[in-house]
């Protein structure tokens, strides 16, 4: 596939997304009309030429690490964090066939009868195809976020390019919830994010980035509702561009 706008360097693509997107204004599970309007903003995303892959997390559905203080041991608690990223894959995979997308589904928990197990040969025949790809399952393993899941998938389909779907638009100085006078960056470096202590995401995903030297570009979920990718990521003002010089 060729991208509509030749000047711009990102072909393949790795977005992640948090599971409280799947929510809508419900307090946890599964909304069809959220699931539906994230469903037409990949395909979207797709129909414009990119090749695109897509972590997503179960928060919505069960949190491992909320867990940890209950007689739930970590390991098994991030096991049943990870099987709510399944949910959550079999259920945007759905979504996304039902719009004539096509779409897989893969897996780092061995589950057959649900889904393929994840091997990165087939990933990368798949996503070349143009075949919208869903990881689910982290990493099959406990202490790591989906977060780093991200960061490995992106550098195991060669992804040019980490998009972080957040609740904000990019990263700030300081968390703009709480400070009225926060201020957005509109670029920074990994070393500039890693020495102001910047909460981009989890300290395992971001060593990763940084030195495998994967952009990440961080951007408030809503804008796939309203923006062609391509327009945001043109836009400085749309989110922040991790990138070292």
């Amino acid at each position: 596939m060729t991208l509509p706008d030749t000047k711009h360097p990102y072909k393949r693509i790795l977005l992640k997304l948090s599971g409280e997107v799947f929510m809508g204004a419900d307090k946890y599970g599964l909304d069809d009309s959220s699931l539906l309007r994230i469903a037409g903003a990949i395909k979207n995303i797709r129909d414009s030429g990119y090749e695109i892959g897509i972590v997503i997390g179960g928060g919505n559905i069960f949190r491992g690490l909320a867990h940890t203080d209950s007689i739930i041991q970590r390991s098994p608690a991030d096991q049943m964090g990870m099987l709510a990223t399944l949910i959550n894959g079999i259920a945007l995979k759905q979504y996304i066939a039902s719009l004539g997308c096509p779409v897989r589904l893969l897996t780092a928990l061995d589950c057959p009868r649900i889904a393929e197990s994840y091997r990165w040969e087939n990933a990368i025949e798949y996503i070349a195809n143009g075949e919208v790809l869903i990881f689910a399952g982290g990493t099959g393993n406990p202490y790591f976020t989906t977060d780093t899941a991200a960061a490995l998938r992106a550098k195991e389909i060669d992804a040019d390019l980490f998009l972080k779907a957040t609740k904000v638009d990019g990263v700030y100085n300081k968390d703009p919830f709480l400070y009225k006078d926060a201020l957005r960056y509109e670029k920074i470096s990994f070393t500039e994010a890693l020495s102001q202590n910047l909460k981009v995401m989890d300290s395992t995903a971001f060593a990763l980035c940084m030195t495998e030297q994967l952009p990440v570009f961080v951007f408030n979920m809503d804008m796939l509702y309203t923006h062609t990718l391509q327009e945001i990521l043109q836009d400085k003002t749309h989110g922040t561009l991790v990138k070292e010089e």
